[in-house]
């Protein structure tokens, strides 16, 4: 008797584990290499710029003390996702899971509940600057809502397919976005000028702190689901190498990234989203395809699918 089920190959199939543990048996995941390039496309994104452009505007900090704060805290801030991602190989389990064992069950439940809250927020942070940038490239013809709306529905439908679709599309992801940037770079690199260092003093201390704090806190905010992504990796893979790999993955984009916007905020006036667009202004219709690329397939969905996969 024939079935009226229809099989859907599992390359083709959405993601179906959930938080119970990832067997010895089921973890086929041997490329180490993952550990680096998924990181390095989610923070290879426009948010990251973002990021880096409040330093001189928002906290009033120089150029140099500002690239001070954002080497020092990116690496500060790597540092426990790097640590953290060595579990999920030598566990099987999901990093919330794991939670279990130092804040047991209910402990485990609040923490969650805080992890989804900022996954939602940090999903919200790059829907819209990335919706801002589409609106801006679209010269008005989108307007935000509906800009950030187009990147929410993709980037959710992209996650939905889970672990083994999102480091597919990793691997390749930062290639097209570092190239973007760079042709970026090229473009405002001779208009950047250095900020003097304010005088050193409680303020500009408590800035350059404050800044860093919010530096720390965009890396090691990872942390919440750092085994997640390489949860379905053998049990002997060495966590030496998971630990460098998933440190420099980090750490690399974010401290250049940053850097990066921090120095545009020098020679623009404009913030968020719309910072990029005009960079890319003298490109005119290949720029506006480029950032939408940047915002949209290439760079956004990424950053957000981390996240999103998890809250999922």
């Amino acid at each position: 008797m024939a079935s009226d089920t229809i099989s859907i190959p599992e390359e083709h199939s959405i993601e179906t584990q959930g938080i119970e543990r990832v067997s010895s048996k089921a973890r086929a995941h041997v490329r180490i290499s993952d550990n680096f390039t998924l990181w390095f496309s989610a923070n290879l994104v426009i948010s990251t710029v973002a990021l880096g452009a409040i330093a001189i505007p928002i906290f009033g900090l120089g150029f140099w003390d500002s690239v001070a704060a954002i080497m020092l805290f990116n690496i500060l801030g790597s540092l426990p996702v790097a640590f953290f991602s060595t579990m999920g190989p030598k566990l099987g389990l999901r990093q919330m899971t794991i939670t279990r064992f130092s804040f047991g069950w209910a402990g485990a439940v609040i923490m969650a509940l805080f992890n989804v809250a900022a996954c939602t927020g940090w999903s919200a942070v790059n829907a819209i600057v990335g919706g801002q940038l589409v609106a801006a490239v679209s010269g008005g013809t989108i307007a935000r809502p509906v800009a950030i709306l187009i990147i929410v529905v993709l980037t959710t439908i992209f996650s939905i397919y889970g672990y083994k679709h999102i480091h597919r599309y990793a691997r390749y992801a930062w290639i097209p976005a570092a190239i973007i940037f760079l042709i970026l770079l090229m473009i405002a690199g001779p208009r950047v000028s250095i900020i003097p260092t304010p005088a050193l003093g409680i303020a500009e201390i408590a800035s350059f702190i404050s800044f860093g704090g919010a530096v720390y806190g965009f890396a090691t905010g990872w942390s919440s689901y750092a085994a997640d992504y390489n949860v379905k990796q053998p049990e002997e893979t060495p966590a030496s190498r998971v630990f460098w790999f998933t440190f420099l993955g980090i750490a690399i984009p974010c401290i250049v990234l940053e850097i990066f916007g921090m120095a545009l905020t020098t020679a623009y006036k404009e913030s968020g989203g719309d910072l990029l667009a005009a960079v890319a202004q003298p490109l005119g219709s290949f720029g506006n395809v480029l950032l939408l690329l940047l915002s949209n397939a290439l760079a956004v969905s990424c950053g957000r699918c981390s996240p999103l996969y998890f809250t999922c």
